[in-house]
């Protein structure tokens, strides 16, 4: 079989897509890492505690009990936070708007002690990229 110029073009330009696209995802996923972990600190309440009270890094973003209780009583405080790790507890887009909106699938605005986040559709999207790559633990 012959292959054309033409054939060769096409399939260094296929490739060379495919590169981009997953550099990309790469890129969203760092910068998802830096706002998980530096800005947001979803650690501090997704991820379980050793005896000695720090975050058990083996299980990142497993879920884990709300490590504090309000001050004041407060109706439906919630004692456990959610897995995010490996696939979020909702779609893409449901997560995307959790971020940027902080009202969760339902209509209904999150409840303390998660915050109420207001952050861009980029940021959002690279948080989800990022909690996409890690692996769920238990």
């Amino acid at each position: 079989m012959l292959v054309t110029v033409t054939d060769a073009r096409q399939a260094n330009a296929q490739e060379t897509a495919k590169s981009a696209v997953a550099s990309a995802a790469t890129s969203a996923a760092a910068r998802g890492q830096y706002l998980v972990e530096g800005v947001a600190m979803c650690g501090t309440c997704h991820t379980p505690r050793l005896a000695n009270g720090q975050l058990d890094r083996s299980k990142w973003l497993a879920g884990a009990p709300v490590p504090y209780q309000p001050s004041q009583p407060t109706a439906n405080w919630p004692t456990v936070a959610p897995r995010l790790a490996g696939l979020p507890p909702t779609s893409v887009n449901g997560m995307v708007t959790l971020l940027t909106t902080g009202i969760w699938i339902d209509g209904t605005q999150l409840r303390d002690p998660m915050p109420k986040f207001h952050m861009s559709k980029a940021d959002a999207e690279a948080v989800v990229a990022y909690l996409k790559t890690l692996t769920p633990q238990r």
